[in-house]
């Protein structure tokens, strides 16, 4: 495989999805970015915004540049599992049982609200997302591939919603924050809702396919990561963990790179899995073919940890005390630790 010609191949797809989007969506960059990121990783995506930011609209968008099946489940309180996965149906002229897919049978799936479907409605979807499969009687049936989870979640609505456990949490690759638009993003949003045509049904070209998609995901363990990345990568997920070993460690890299000495992991109740550091270095890997390079820096890593990490740490109530963010923490983490 010619990684050099892949790695230059996902630079200009990534330029072509970011220049074909804006027709539709005005700023949200890096929105699409850690969407292409995590298809290239292979992994979930969780989006996290108050209502109006345009979430459904890049899922959307993206669907439509991308070529693949694309559903949409609106979560509910009163949705049940076989409304996700599927279920028997009998036939009463045959006296036989068939199978009738749901909704988690296609490429992307849009989860809108997910966290306002119950505890037994979010474990179904669980196996899909963990996987790539569902068990429908007793029959497990296998998901088309490529299978991507993007679901949304408004942070300032609690009624009616059900937390997601950490468990389901941690299946999703990266948890995406949609920030409100600039000044002049939501100048040009506003005219632009004054044309006749509807941003969502603006035509788009199809910039991606299925095996664009897997040529990418098998480029991805070429791409070279080395040691001393690693290490960095295990440094920022082990120095999460709230042990004495891990804090001593953190003690002696603030003295001897002449850090205040803070102790943030009195904020941290719970730390990151091994699973942290495989999302952080696919990740990387992912942004490093976006960027057109064959090779992993230590920029790459520092960029991806926020959306790979802050739905991975769980706070103590002395964070939420002092009115600190796990965003924050992460930015207290990357400036104690020495970048290689």
């Amino acid at each position: 495989m010619d990684i050099s010609g892949i790695s230059e191949k996902c630079k200009s797809l990534g330029e072509s999805c970011r220049t074909e989007a804006a027709k539709r969506i005005v700023g949200q960059s890096e929105l699409l970015n850690g969407i292409l990121t995590a298809i290239i990783a292979d992994g979930h995506v969780l989006l996290e915004g108050v209502p109006g930011l345009a979430k459904t609209l890049a899922v959307k968008t993206f669907a439509d540049m991308s070529g693949l099946a694309f559903k949409r489940i609106q979560f509910t309180p009163d949705l049940l599992p076989a409304d996700v996965t599927g279920t028997l149906i009998y036939e009463q002229a045959t006296g036989n049982f068939s199978v009738r897919q749901g909704p988690v049978f296609t490429n992307l799936l849009l989860a809108d609200e997910i966290n306002r479907a119950p505890a037994k409605v979010q474990s179904a979807l669980l196996e899909a997302m963990a996987e790539r499969q569902v068990t429908i009687g007793e029959k497990t049936y296998a998901l088309p591939k490529p299978f991507l989870v993007l679901a949304t979640q408004n942070p300032i609505e609690q009624e009616g919603t059900y937390n997601l456990p950490e468990a389901e949490l941690d299946r999703f690759l990266m948890k995406l924050h949609v920030s409100y638009p600039t000044n002049e993003e939501e100048f040009s949003i506003i005219k632009q809702s004054s044309q006749s045509v509807e941003p969502s049904k603006i035509k788009l070209d199809q910039i991606l396919s299925a095996e664009i998609i897997a040529q990418m995901r098998q480029a991805l363990p070429s791409v070279a990561c080395d040691d001393k990345i690693i290490e960095y990568i295990v440094s920022i997920v082990s120095v999460t963990r709230p042990e004495q070993k891990a804090k001593n460690k953190a003690a002696d890299l603030r003295a001897s790179h002449g850090a205040r000495r803070e102790d943030f992991l009195r904020y941290i109740t719970f730390g990151a899995s091994p699973r942290a550091g495989i999302a952080l270095q696919k990740c990387a890997k992912a942004q490093a073919l976006l960027d057109g390079r064959t090779y992993v820096l230590p920029d790459d890593v520092k960029k991806v940890v926020p959306a790979v990490l802050r739905h991975r740490l769980v706070l103590s109530y002395e964070a939420a005390a002092d009115g600190l963010t796990t965003d924050d923490i992460i930015t207290k983490i990357l400036a104690t630790l020495p970048v290689p």
